[in-house]
């Protein structure tokens, strides 16, 4: 099953069911008038949902119109949580012997994660507005997925089943801010603004076999200004699954139902499948050719991110941003 949220005149837009194809779709209000509704209700509207869903595939939903993902907010446009992992440790890894440091060995054992705002995500066609290009702003193409509510201390394998729907998420980072922030000792906020998500929300068993042992086992397309700038694969070298993910952020609280957890940065230890972030290859250049030598984003810089199945058919839509600068008033 397909889900998204069409553009209308609330903060929360309105649920519709997309066609497999990503070319039709049907608006619910009888059913769920937002996305939160739906997972606040999921084990109840989930067969009903799919009803429709199998309609508009089949052609036979009435008042079906043209799926546009320009008309889309964020699946969830707001959420009442949104934490990221860092489950690609050969990331971290990366990260750290650029700058000549030691890795802790419980970066192995024990998921990196943080809490980000969810209160202004970005629409998936959404222009990246700042104020200026010297904070280093850099794009990270990651998988997420939506929880139902899940209890406190919920172990790894109990915790897949909470796991509803997926989505792909740019977790758009202010490379420069980065560094200042963390000194404190007190963790992200300046430096990671507003995130944007797929057009598309899917339900696991849309993946298939590519989903598996709690892993997207796809490619992940970056295209930076349309030419291929990584496409490692997301269920290789993900050191945490996304139960182990779930599990550690309930472990000292529940999880309200439309929690999103992010992996973090797809990575492969095969570096030809290149990166899903500037810092990566930045790293990379550091380490083999003495400094960075790429460029983070600038304005007019557009980036798109994609999954696409083993078909070759587009999963979730596409999140296509351009860098512009912000006018201040």
């Amino acid at each position: 099953m397909k889900l998204a949220s069409l553009k209308n005149n609330t903060r929360d837009g309105q649920l519709i069911v997309v066609s497999k194809d990503l070319t039709k779709a049907v608006a619910i209000p009888h059913i769920a008038a937002t996305m939160q509704d739906a997972i606040d209700n999921w084990q109840a509207l989930e067969p009903v949902l799919d009803a429709i869903y199998k309609a508009l595939n089949e052609g036979r939903a009435k008042e079906a119109f043209a799926f546009e993902p320009d008309n889309c907010l964020s699946p969830l446009p707001r959420a009442y949580h949104w934490a990221d992992g860092s489950a690609y440790v050969n990331h971290v890894e990366l990260v750290r012997k650029a700058r000549g440091a030691e890795m802790p060995e419980s970066f192995w054992t024990d998921p990196l994660m943080y809490q980000g705002g969810s209160d202004t995500f970005l629409a998936p066609t959404q222009d990246i507005v700042m104020p200026t290009t010297d904070w280093g702003v850099d794009f990270e193409a990651e998988v997420a997925v939506i929880t139902d509510d899940v209890a406190m201390s919920v172990n790894k394998d109990d915790a897949l089943s909470h796991i509803k729907l997926l989505m792909l998420v740019n977790d758009v980072s202010l490379r420069n801010l980065i560094p200042g922030e963390l000194a404190k000792g007190f963790g992200f906020y300046q430096s990671k603004p507003s995130s944007s998500f797929s057009p598309v929300a899917v339900t696991p068993d849309e993946l298939g076999e590519s989903w598996q042992t709690g892993k997207v086992h796809l490619p992940m397309l970056c295209h930076f200004n349309d030419e291929l700038f990584g496409q490692p694969n997301a269920g290789v070298d993900m050191t945490f699954n996304f139960g182990e993910l779930v599990a550690h952020a309930a472990k000292s609280r529940p999880l309200c139902a439309g929690t999103i957890i992010g992996s973090g940065t797809i990575s492969n230890y095969d570096r030809s499948l290149g990166s899903c972030c500037i810092a990566e290859k930045r790293m990379l250049e550091t380490i083999n050719e003495g400094e960075a030598k790429t460029a983070f984003m600038q304005f007019g810089d557009n980036i798109k991110i994609s999954m696409k199945d083993k078909s070759g058919a587009d999963i979730f839509g596409v999140i296509d941003q351009t860098l512009t600068q912000y006018q201040v008033a």
